[in-house]
């Protein structure tokens, strides 16, 4: 959503499959800031296959993203939040946390393969979060 107006403009990462969560978070900058600015092209806004939203930065933990055709899939991500953790020798840490939900068309996609990729997702940010 666009600051200073209701305008909603969903950009899209070009060959997200191939870049790492820093290359992403670079595209996805690029992208925010041209669309602030007015000065995507028709070209940024077409094609995209897998939508991200984010009601974390409005202080949202989880949310039930609706998908927008002709996408297949949404991925909702929640707010970072400390949360009690109870570890594999029963002892409770405290942890960030935060909330994946996942809306998929079952047309195009598996529900076992968008669940794979859930789980896929959350390892890799755990993993990151693990070296943090």
């Amino acid at each position: 959503a666009l600051p200073d107006s209701d305008d909603l403009i969903v950009p899209v990462v070009r060959n997200a499959d191939e870049l790492s969560i820093e290359g992403m978070a670079v595209a996805i900058a690029d992208l925010a800031i041209r669309a602030r600015e007015r000065r995507l092209k028709v070209e940024d806004v077409q094609g995209g296959t897998v939508t991200l939203t984010n009601p974390g930065m409005f202080g949202g933990l989880t949310g039930t993203p609706i998908l927008n055709q002709p996408q297949v899939a949404i991925l909702g991500v929640g707010a970072i939040v400390k949360r009690a953790v109870v570890l594999d020798d029963d002892s409770i840490v405290p942890r960030s946390m935060m909330t994946l939900s996942l809306t998929f068309d079952h047309r195009a996609a598996d529900g076992m393969a968008a669940f794979k990729l859930l789980g896929r997702l959350r390892a890799h940010l755990e993993a990151i979060g693990d070296r943090v």
